[in-house]
């Protein structure tokens, strides 16, 4: 019976795997493309960056709709269905000929993203819990890696002339075939609610968000609003401050990027040695000291180093919020990983915005210090992850004191296992 559930457990986790890499892929696939979707709409970057808040908007409310039906209903069903939202809302875009069409075709595949990102991050908290130890930042760094494969597929099928239409058609199709071939390996629903608890008394559990899950989303809309910065502005910064030329700023970005897909697939046995609360103080602090060192340094290998310690720093702390979230109360994990999801990812989208106008004012390297301050902030209210009584506890691994051992313990044993 055990050798079969851990057998169920296994699959979920590959399963949950597969359809973070998917989402990654999908949307670095929309990515490559956006210049050439740009052209053939015949529009110009002031009307894309307003379209593409359009994206964002789907996003967000994909997000609050699907939070709740994947409590109702279950993850092994909103899942899949949200990954066949986004892989067909891939198409449209390469399709629109204006304005409208696009903007309308951008509504829908951010629904569908917000969607998926919300119901596979539920079933990712669900996995983690039948594990009962950490596993959540290695399915983020998934959805890196997808990105990585959607930029290198996308690459070579522009340089063999494809057009985006034929390009998104066959990757749509292809996600449609993975989400459906996966979907059998998601975990049911689990019966955490007792047979003895009102439905009333559970909806009402669920409208009324603890204030724990608002402290993890403010949380999030920090950690997430310094990401967003250094996605759109690493490689500006380095050519602005320190006259870096094109290619070697572009690597400001790919510093950030690679250290965040690696610290990802590493954080969770740090998270199992040291516990989330000092994985979110001591990134988010180291975060901080990196931005800092950006926002001031006089060469461009410092900066470049400053970028790799920031996304080394970030690599761990959100896939921490969004487990805390799912586990505050396993019958409305969607719902509060909607509401984490949601404000994280406004503040990825307004970190870029908050930036411009600062540079107005300061050098842009300087507006750095803002969310520096900001992850100063994360770090001193990091606590906030720290299970409360009844809540569900994943095992960590912690040193034991050396009065604490005795003659009995073998040597080399110097570890105990302890929930927190």
């Amino acid at each position: 019976m055990f050798a079969s559930m851990f057998k169920s457990l296994r699959a979920a986790r590959l399963a949950t795997f597969a359809y973070f890499t998917l989402n990654g892929f999908l949307l670095g696939a929309w990515i490559v493309h956006i210049p050439v979707i740009e052209h053939r709409a015949g529009i110009s970057h002031t009307t894309l960056g307003w379209l593409l808040l359009l994206l964002g908007a789907g996003a967000f409310a994909g997000m609050h709709v699907v939070g709740p039906l994947t409590d109702r209903f279950g993850a092994r069903r909103v899942v899949p269905l949200s990954a066949a939202l986004c892989s067909a809302a891939l198409v449209p875009p390469a399709f629109a000929e204006n304005a409208g069409a696009l903007g309308l075709a951008l509504l829908v595949l951010g629904i569908g993203n917000g969607g998926l990102d919300v119901s596979m991050n539920t079933h990712a908290v669900q996995v983690e819990a039948g594990y009962k130890r950490p596993i959540m930042s290695a399915f983020h760094a998934m959805f890196s890696v997808g990105g990585v494969l959607a930029a290198l597929v996308g690459a070579r099928t522009l340089s063999w002339g494809w057009s985006p239409t034929t390009t998104l058609t066959m990757v749509s199709v292809g996600a449609l075939v993975v989400a459906a071939v996966v979907a059998p390996a998601l975990l049911a629903r689990p019966t955490t609610t007792s047979t003895s608890t009102p439905a009333s008394a559970i909806r009402s559990r669920r409208a009324r968000t603890p204030r724990r899950i608002w402290a993890l989303a403010g949380l999030a809309l920090i950690l997430m609003l310094t990401e967003g910065v250094a996605n759109d502005w690493s490689a500006l910064a380095l050519r602005d401050a320190l006259d870096a030329p094109a290619a070697t700023a572009a690597l400001a970005y790919g510093a950030f990027a690679s250290a965040m897909t690696i610290g990802r697939f590493l954080t969770d046995r740090a998270v199992a040695r040291f516990g989330p609360v000092a994985i979110v103080r001591y990134g988010c602090a180291l975060a901080a000291l990196a931005l800092t060192t950006i926002a001031l340094a006089p060469s461009i290998p410092l900066a470049l180093a400053g970028w790799t310690v920031l996304g080394i720093g970030l690599s761990g702390a959100v896939p921490q919020l969004f487990s805390a979230a799912g586990h505050t109360d396993p019958d409305a994990a969607g719902t509060n990983v909607s509401r984490v999801a949601g404000l994280g990812y406004l503040g990825m989208l307004s970190g870029p915005a908050v930036i411009g106008p600062l540079t107005q004012l300061v050098p842009l390297s300087h507006t750095f210090l803002l969310p520096a301050l900001l992850c100063l902030v994360a770090a001193l209210t990091a606590h906030i992850l720290r299970p409360r009584e009844g809540e569900p506890r994943l095992e960590v691994e912690v040193a034991q004191p050396a009065t604490a051992r005795t003659s009995a313990i073998r040597p080399g044993a110097e570890r105990s296992r302890e929930v927190v």
